[in-house]
């Protein structure tokens, strides 16, 4: 198993943030993904822009407090958490994912490939929220 952690602090409101990293509709920001399809109240299908899809059904939901999800695509499986916090004008998210990779050949690669794209989330949420 592979965990790997995030954190990052914004000088903007918890709302903004929240709203934008919630948000199931505006996926704009986000360069990695080509689209998102809703399948219900609770689950809902990410795309990267090369179509690979990957699997969310949400756990929790307790606004501007906490979000979390398991995850599943052909290549791992697994538990996504966030944490969201506001103090002195400025919002803290602290993210951690828990992933098994599916197959042996990728085991190696997974908390590369987590520390990456989460990398890229934060620098994509960063852009989103000096347009707001």
């Amino acid at each position: 198993m592979a965990v790997s952690n995030i954190k990052a602090t914004f000088s903007c409101d918890l709302k903004d943030v929240w709203e934008i990293v919630t948000s199931l509709d505006d996926y704009s920001w986000r360069s990695d993904l080509s689209k998102i399809t809703r399948l219900n109240e609770k689950q809902f299908v990410e795309y990267t822009k090369d179509g690979f899809e990957t699997h969310f059904t949400i756990t929790c939901k307790e606004e501007f407090k906490r979000w979390e999800f398991d995850l599943e695509n052909k290549n791992i499986k697994g538990h996504w958490k966030g944490i969201f916090s506001f103090q002195d004008n400025q919002t803290t998210i602290d993210f951690t994912e828990n992933v098994v990779a599916k197959k042996l050949l990728l085991k190696p690669f997974v908390g590369i490939y987590l520390k990456k794209q989460q990398a890229t989330y934060i620098e994509d949420l960063k852009k989103a929220l000096e347009k707001k």
